[in-house]
């Protein structure tokens, strides 16, 4: 595997743990949309790292979405609960950018911060896993 391969994947972690610590920054501060936001790119990021990891990518979230329900999640190697926030901030992303009047709350949007930590966690774990090893 190329340095600059094991560079971007170790480049799109680093983002997944920055946008979460946006994330905790933004919902400390009832930016609950915006915080929305930053959770699913901190997801998205780990998603996005896994993949370069195995050699595929996507132009499209949706792409990127495809692709890791499809060799991570169908094969029971992320587990379908695990992957449920990404695939959940993923929508409420959606919501919360591009439709008026939308406006997330504490009360539903509090419990996702823990969740994706946890998800990042175990993606992470894995990318670790499969790492090159020196």
């Amino acid at each position: 595997m190329s340095e600059s391969i094991l560079d971007l994947v170790k480049y799109r972690v680093s983002r997944a743990l920055e946008s979460l610590s946006e994330a905790q920054v933004l919902g400390n501060s009832s930016h609950w949309n915006a915080c929305v936001n930053r959770l699913y790119y901190a997801c998205f990021y780990a998603v996005s790292a896994l993949l370069v990891l195995h050699q595929m990518k996507s132009k499209k979230h949706a792409g990127i979405r495809s692709f890791f329900n499809l060799h991570f999640v169908k094969t029971g190697i992320v587990s379908i609960e695990s992957a449920r926030i990404y695939n959940d901030l993923f929508e409420r992303r959606q919501e919360g950018d591009y439709e008026d009047f939308f406006i997330f709350n504490e009360a539903e949007a509090r419990p996702w911060v823990e969740d994706a930590i946890s998800f990042v966690n175990t993606l992470r774990t894995l990318i670790e896993k499969d790492l090159p090893k020196s």
